[in-house]
């Protein structure tokens, strides 16, 4: 299983330690939630956070863009050097378009689905990403509780992506824990995002070792 510690669940005060701790660890990636108080209710950080998590950042950066308009910040989340750009399926009028732009840009394209949007939302976009986010709580806050559905929707992502010439990375971003992440890997999620149960524990490198080894 590939890590994603999302630094919303960071210590602001100290995010050079937890940037460290991350380095040091098995984690895969930097997950950047940013929320714009208008798709999400809340406001998290916006680029000049991302910049100073990047400056010191030896692991990509996943940058999941829970906001109105994304395509318009595309130069700037490539100028991150973020290596995926994750756009929710709901917040794109033009989605492919928004797709193909990320692309172009020489990024590789997310797209993220909200808990009450069902997967055949996909079906046109499917073979044209290289990851797929499904939320597993709704978007907008850390530490919520995993909604058990998420499994079900899984599995039928799975047998989409199976009729597809395009193989996409599954991520899993909310809820994740010591109970809901193996039920998670053994469903055939690829990541998983875990914020406030890396960060909130009282030794996240073995906590993040725990997810990486499931």
């Amino acid at each position: 299983m590939k890590v994603a510690p999302s630094m919303l669940s960071a210590d602001f005060a100290n995010l050079y330690a937890d940037i460290e701790m991350v380095n040091n660890s098995e984690a895969d990636y930097f997950h950047l939630d940013v929320m714009d108080g208008v798709f999400v209710p809340n406001i998290s950080f916006g680029f000049p956070v991302m910049q100073a998590i990047a400056k010191y950042a030896q692991k990509p950066l996943d940058v999941h863009l829970m906001i109105v308009n994304p395509q318009n910040y595309i130069s700037q989340v490539r100028d991150l050097g973020a290596e995926f750009m994750n756009v929710h399926q709901e917040a794109c009028t033009h989605l492919h378009r928004t797709v193909q732009a990320i692309r172009n840009a020489g990024m590789k394209a997310a797209v993220t689905l909200n808990p009450a949007t069902p997967v055949v939302m996909l079906e046109d976009i499917v073979e044209d990403v290289d990851m797929i986010l499904l939320m597993s709580v709704n978007p907008g806050f850390g530490g919520q509780t995993f909604i058990p559905n998420t499994i079900n929707k899984l599995q039928k992502l799975r047998e989409l992506i199976s009729k597809s010439n395009n193989k996409p990375l599954i991520e899993i971003d909310g809820g994740v824990n010591a109970e809901t992440a193996p039920l998670l890997a053994k469903a055939g999620a690829d990541i998983v995002v875990a914020g406030s149960y890396v960060f909130g524990s009282q030794d996240p490198t073995a906590t993040i070792s725990f997810l990486k080894n499931l």
